[in-house]
């Protein structure tokens, strides 16, 4: 979906005449709305339509796939292909006013806040607006490194705390090995910054890996295993993906929560969250797309589910390259007309901020 679909009319599907499109928009509205099932006396109260003709249209809509009905119950509700064809063709986009776009660029363009803390906020204000889970994810920035410093934080923990050239500061936590003495982190960084010269992380990353491969190297092995380790980047299928992944609002996915069939797949989908492929995926789903996308159910294999979509877009900096994803994961009935600017706007800005 590129920008220019946010001020777009709705129109009638192909393969619908004008009366089942009217049917199908008001069962989508009314899903999203409420969350229940809707029958055909709800609907004659809001169509110039009698029941009779409303079940007789709702039967053609199941039987199509684009309606199901829950249970026994007699009301229906959309299924995931009749949500992609009331967002492909029917939703009509709402805008954000002024007053709300400077809103958000004052919420994340405060100053003195590191840009680690501003995303998070951005992630948590996503959620707010939308009522869902915020994600925002940026990939680490490679500039130049000015500084590495190893932190313990306890048994087997320990911070790693990157200052680049431009100032800001990047914070990992790493594992160490057991029984590491402070002196290892000590000489851990001091090893590391004698070989910065103004280098990026990459650049150090293949020059200490030469010296080690080497043998070349005065660090003992708990102080080796300690860079390693601050050095690390994901590596899936072959291709070295370092960023950061903010998730917040995860608690307003359970707010709705009525049977245990829904609670386990909330469950799937924070394990797979937690997990480093989500990452690399959602930044390939974002470059696919030159504005916001929109996925139903399962339709993004990022999680294989169903019930659940999200909507996602690309951080663009002035160059029009990508430096980070923006997205809102909530269940399939979130307020698209409402998200679908807010992300919009929410990614520009970031851009901006990262670019």
């Amino acid at each position: 979906m590129d920008l220019s679909a946010l001020t777009r009319r709705p129109s009638v599907p192909k393969g619908l005449d004008a009366r089942a499109a009217a049917i199908l928009r008001e069962i989508v509205e009314q899903y999203v709305e409420t969350g229940d099932p809707v029958g055909s006396r709800t609907l004659s109260q809001r169509l110039p339509l009698s029941a009779a003709t409303i079940r007789s249209v709702m039967a053609e809509l199941t039987q199509a796939g684009l309606l199901f009905s829950p249970h026994t119950s007699a009301g229906r509700l959309p299924t995931d292909l009749g949500l992609r064809l009331f967002v492909d063709g029917m939703l009509q986009f709402g805008s954000l006013s002024e007053e709300e776009q400077e809103n958000i660029a004052r919420t994340l363009e405060v100053r003195g806040r590191s840009m680690q803390d501003t995303l998070a906020e951005a992630s948590s204000m996503l959620s707010g607006l939308s009522q869902a889970a915020g994600l925002v994810i940026a990939p680490k920035n490679d500039g130049a490194i000015k500084h590495i410093e190893f932190v313990a934080l306890g048994p087997q923990r320990a911070l790693v705390v990157i200052v680049g050239g431009d100032g800001q500061v990047e914070n990992r936590v790493i594992d160490t090995p057991v029984g590491l003495p402070p002196s290892a982190l000590v000489e851990a960084g001091n090893y590391l910054n004698a070989r910065l010269v103004g280098g990026t992380l990459s650049s150090l990353r293949e020059r200490v890996s030469e010296e080690m491969a080497a043998n070349r190297t005065e660090l003992d092995h708990l102080a080796a295993s300690v860079v390693e380790s601050g050095l690390a980047t994901w590596q899936t299928d072959g291709r070295t993906v370092s960023g950061t992944l903010f998730v917040r609002g995860q608690g307003r996915l359970l707010s709705d929560v009525t049977e245990l069939e829904r609670l386990s797949t909330i469950q799937m989908l924070f394990d797979r969250l937690e997990t480093q492929e989500t990452m690399l995926r959602l930044l390939e789903l974002a470059q696919d797309s030159e504005g916001v996308r929109i996925f139903i159910g399962a339709e993004s294999g990022l999680f294989g589910l169903s019930g659940m979509s999200m909507v996602v877009a690309p951080a663009r900096n002035e160059a029009h390259r990508i430096v980070g994803a923006i997205g809102v994961i909530g269940p399939t009935r979130i307020n698209y007309g409402r998200i679908v600017p807010v992300v919009d706007y929410t990614a520009r800005v970031i851009g901006q901020l990262l670019g």
